[in-house]
């Protein structure tokens, strides 16, 4: 069963997009505040249709997953399309903003990790919102796969009493500000053999 994320203490604890030079949080602020509006009925309207592949959103087909001869999906289906963004290693990602992008390092490391998944309603309507990480090169790690409440995303994009800033978002989720002089990419294990399309979901 997928956890559900209803307020900032628990988005902190669950550590999502964490830490540094993970851009989860970054990508969640830009969903939050420029990618939806949330109307007069509380209804998540997204400003484009994921369907045309803005932003590197793409189809994400929620396959069944086999451990042990046990398999199951990562997301339980609700009769709505998924579609999935964050891949800041497609070309359709270079829309995304620059706050979003600015430490992907562009190799097979923990800045392009994270990703965002949303089932949509027809009219262009999200009816849920989850965020998760990559375990491996194909599949995502279901224990790290969180339900964001309707009220945090509310909280996030200013929708609620009390406006939040960029940093004050960083800050509140427990992600560092301090911007590092320089990132020192480590190679990976020779023993692996991935390629710069990694996470390609």
């Amino acid at each position: 069963m997928v956890r559900t994320l209803n307020n900032m203490a628990e988005l902190r604890a669950s550590r999502f997009g964490r830490p540094w030079p993970r851009h989860g949080l970054k990508l969640l602020f830009w969903f939050a505040n420029d990618y939806i509006v949330i109307n007069n009925d509380n209804q998540m309207v997204a400003d484009h249709d994921p369907k045309e592949g803005g932003f590197g959103f793409h189809h994400f087909q929620n396959r069944l997953e086999c451990d042990n001869n046990v398999c199951k999906k990562l997301l339980p289906d609700d009769g709505y399309p998924f579609y999935e963004v964050g891949n800041l290693h497609l070309t359709a990602s270079d829309s995304m903003p620059k706050y979003v992008k600015k430490y992907n390092t562009g190799h097979i490391d923990t800045s392009n990790m994270d990703r965002l998944i949303i089932s949509m309603r027809p009219n262009r309507t999200v009816d849920k919102v989850y965020v998760t990480q990559h375990e491996d090169l194909r599949s995502f790690d279901p224990v790290n796969t969180y339900l964001l409440s309707r009220e945090l995303l509310m909280i996030i994009c200013g929708h609620s009493s009390t406006y939040m800033s960029f940093r004050n978002f960083l800050e509140q989720a427990g992600y560092s500000t301090h911007e590092p002089m320089r990132y020192m990419y480590q190679r990976s294990s020779p023993s692996y053999t991935w390629n710069k399309q990694m996470y390609s979901q």
